[in-house]
Order: structure tokens, then sequence, then C-alpha cells
């Protein structure tokens, strides 16, 4: 399926490896030019170079804080300074770390709502004016299936990324008119080095290993295993792409069958 996406330009948040790499590595497919983000630079361009190798198209690298308003605003400007516009965004940066409520202080909470949710409306609204303007733009907030069933010793997680669920379901309605669709992907227990962390984690917490904590997850799928990045990152450049013109303000998980709820 031609998605009609090719010439169109991205903003790839958090693309160095993981999700963001794998959504990066789907538009590319698809003949979008990007611009891929991350904190540390060297991870960026190794990133960067083998996604222009492998797919010809133009990849710009921006590393910087997304928890950074004005790392934010440099960013997006030199990106729409080089590619004149951003016609799709792909917000998504790592989660915040596991533990009870009463383990986390008020700085702990201020941190994870910079990250995880100021990071996602600094981006958006760097980009909308100009996707509003040009009458066509794709929205893709990558969040969590915690945002439906929340996980726990997730407390922060579950909280943050259940805000941007409701950001980006009003900015939808509002987004629609201009051609602008506004959507989220909620990716389950995936292959990526966050599903390592959290299972070092547990295992700390339950006395068990790293290895069990997987199997129990893989246990409770019924695909009967953990998901690969590049399983969410097709679907990205799905609601990324002109055949996905009359969806917007879903949240659609990528989660083998994990969530049991009707909707």
């Amino acid at each position: 399926m031609d998605l009609g996406i090719s010439g169109r330009t991205a903003f790839v948040a958090a693309s160095s490896r993981g999700l963001g790499r794998a959504s990066a590595e789907a538009l590319a497919a698809e003949g979008v030019d990007l611009m891929m983000n991350a904190r540390g630079t060297e991870a960026l361009s190794e990133a960067a170079a083998a996604v222009r190798e492998a797919h010809g198209v133009r990849v710009l690298e921006a590393a910087g804080d997304l928890a950074d308003p004005a790392e934010v605003e440099r960013m997006l400007a030199a990106g729409i300074e080089a590619f004149g516009g951003f016609d799709i965004m792909v917000t998504n940066i790592g989660g915040p770390p596991a533990g009870p409520f009463e383990s986390f202080s008020a700085d702990d909470w201020r941190v994870a709502i910079a990250q995880n949710l100021e990071s996602v409306l600094n981006l958006v609204r760097g980009v909308l004016g100009g996707m509003k303007e040009r009458g066509w733009g794709r929205i893709v907030n990558i969040t969590s299936i915690a945002v439906k069933e929340p996980i726990p010793n997730l407390i922060l997680s579950n909280s943050v990324r259940a805000a941007v669920t409701g950001f980006a379901k009003t900015l939808a309605g509002e987004a629609a008119p201009h051609g602008v669709t506004v959507n989220n992907v909620m990716p389950g227990y995936t292959r990526t080095d966050r599903i390592i962390e959290l299972s070092e984690k547990n295992a700390a917490l339950r006395g068990t290993t790293p290895e069990q904590e997987l199997g129990h997850w893989a246990e409770q799928i019924p695909a009967g295993r953990v998901g690969e990045p590049e399983e969410l990152g097709a679907l990205v450049a799905f609601l990324a792409s002109e055949r996905a013109s009359y969806i917007t303000g879903a949240s659609i998980a990528v989660d083998g069958g994990w969530l049991r709820s009707l909707i």
C-alpha cells in the first residue's frame, strides 16, 4: 500500500533507539524526510546515518533535551528553517521511573510532568500552526497501554500519560477542521531498553529474576510474546499517512491482546 507521504517531513522524538527509532525507520521507508532527536549525540549520529543509508531520505539530527522548552524551540526552529515546516510530529520520550506513590517527591512529579506531558505540549505547539496553515498534518503520540489499564508500580507513567491522552482527544476535535489528525499509539510490553529496566526493578522487588519477569508478562499476553518495536513503528507510519485521514482522536493499542477492555 502506498501511504501517500513520500516527500513529507517529520520530527520524530527520542528516535536514536527503541520505539522512536522504529517509527523513524517506518516513516523513512515511505520516503519521509526526518529530523531525528535524542539527548546523546553519538547514538543519534549513528542512528541518523543508518536511516540515511537504508532509505535514501534526508535526515537532520537534533540533539537536545525534550524536557527543556528552550531546547524544543531551538530544535523545531532549525528543522522548520531547513524543511520549511513539519507535516508529521511523532512525540515520544522515555517513561518515568517505576515505584509506589510514597517513593516519589514533589520534585519527582514535576520532572515526570515536564518530561512526559509538557514535552508533548511544546512539540505540538511548535508545529500545529504551520500544519493548520497548510491544511494537512499528522500528530502521533506514543503513550502506553497504562492509560487504559494502569500498571502496578508505574504511578508516574499511569498518571502523566493519561493526561497526554486527554490533551490529544481534545485537540483532535479542534484540529480536525484544518486537516490535522491527532492520535495516540499505546505500546504494550515491547522489547526495548525500558522493558528490560522494568523487569530488573520488578525482579528486585519480588525476589525473582528479570528473565522470570519477562516470562510472566509474556504469559499474560494472548499472542504469547512481547512485541517488537517495528510492529509499533508500522502503525505510527500508517497513522501519519494520507490513508489515515479519517482517523483522529483514537488511542490504538499495539499489545498482542494484553488489554481486555471492550473499548
